[in-house]
């Protein structure tokens, strides 16, 4: 009397599938947390951005890459110098603003005042901010303490997180439940 187990090849094939399910699952995961902290930074930033282009908001990205490690690793950046001067302020006004940094992240601010050219941005400062204008030697200066911290990627990224868990939990659940069929 022989035991005849069916199904064992097909058990066996979704078994040897299961490892590239989970990572493209977990991949599918990562691309969607990064994608939540992407929309949730641009909106912080088109919502606190006095007169803005949209051109710093429009500048983040994102990406989902695979480490040498064989780690899956989610980035979301700007490319744009003034994201970090706007996430984190600048002088002492930025200094003085209320801010939630990450662990290990202690910006070094410029103290006192400084001048640029009005000519050299394309708005009314004083109008727009009340930026005030002095004339130096026969040329017109804005003076400045700073600008304000508006946090956007890191705040996001801690929201995104509370619920990261329950995402990839999500993703790989349905993975595994389409190999049983």
């Amino acid at each position: 009397m022989g035991v005849t187990v069916r199904g064992k090849e097909s058990l066996l094939a979704k078994l040897n599938n299961l490892p590239k399910a989970i990572e493209q699952a977990s991949k599918d995961a990562t691309w969607e947390l990064t994608d939540d902290v992407l929309s949730k930074t641009q909106l912080s930033i088109q919502s606190s951005a006095k007169h803005s282009s949209g051109e710093l908001a429009g500048s983040y990205q994102n990406e989902v890459v695979v480490t040498g490690g064989n780690k899956i690793v989610g980035r979301v950046w700007s490319d744009k110098m003034q994201a970090i001067f706007f996430e984190f302020g600048t002088g002492e006004v930025g200094q003085e603003s209320q801010k939630d940094l990450p662990e290990g992240i202690n910006p070094v601010y410029t103290q006192g005042r400084w001048f640029f050219p009005v000519d050299s941005v394309d708005r009314d400062l004083n109008a727009l901010y009340g930026m005030p204008v002095i004339e130096i030697q026969g040329t017109e200066f804005y003076m400045t303490r700073g600008q304000p911290a508006h946090p956007a990627l890191y705040p996001a990224l801690k929201e995104v997180s509370e619920y990261a868990e329950e995402v990839y939990a999500e993703h790989i659940d349905k993975a595994v439940r389409d190999l049983a069929d």
